[in-house]
């Protein structure tokens, strides 16, 4: 056998075990939730905010216009998101806050702690996490 046939044998081996390790790798995109200071359909007054899981999002700088505004907004399923009625995710007393799951939600009709609730224009801060 010669050299370089050899070497060639040994080159194609890499190539084909190199290539076995290549993994395609499918985008990923951030889910998001979407706040609206009106109605979700037709959508007024709507952002969309990007979810980082557990993040606190006051507020505040360019969400500013939506503080003790929101009356509606879409969770994505799988999601868990807690709205609070004061700016860095706090609820002193567990009755100033919401915890809502994937769908669309009034808030001026939404679960609280003891019972629904109305909580219409709010809402100052957000959490949100996968179940």
């Amino acid at each position: 056998m010669s050299f370089k046939l050899v070497l060639s044998a040994l080159i194609l081996l890499a190539g084909i075990s190199a290539a076995s390790v290549i993994v395609e790798r499918k985008p990923t995109v951030s889910p998001s939730i979407i706040i609206c200071t009106g109605s979700l359909s037709p959508p007024s007054g709507c952002l969309t905010v990007p979810v980082v899981s557990g993040e606190c999002v006051n507020l505040t700088g360019g969400l500013s216009f939506a503080n003790d505004e929101l009356s509606t907004a879409r969770i994505p399923g799988g999601f868990v998101c807690t709205f609070y009625d004061q700016f860095g995710c706090s609820s002193p007393t567990g009755e100033d806050a919401v915890v809502l799951t994937g769908g669309d939600w009034s808030f001026f009709r939404v679960p609280g702690v003891g019972g629904t609730v109305d909580f219409n224009d709010k809402a100052s801060s957000f959490t949100c996490s996968p179940i």
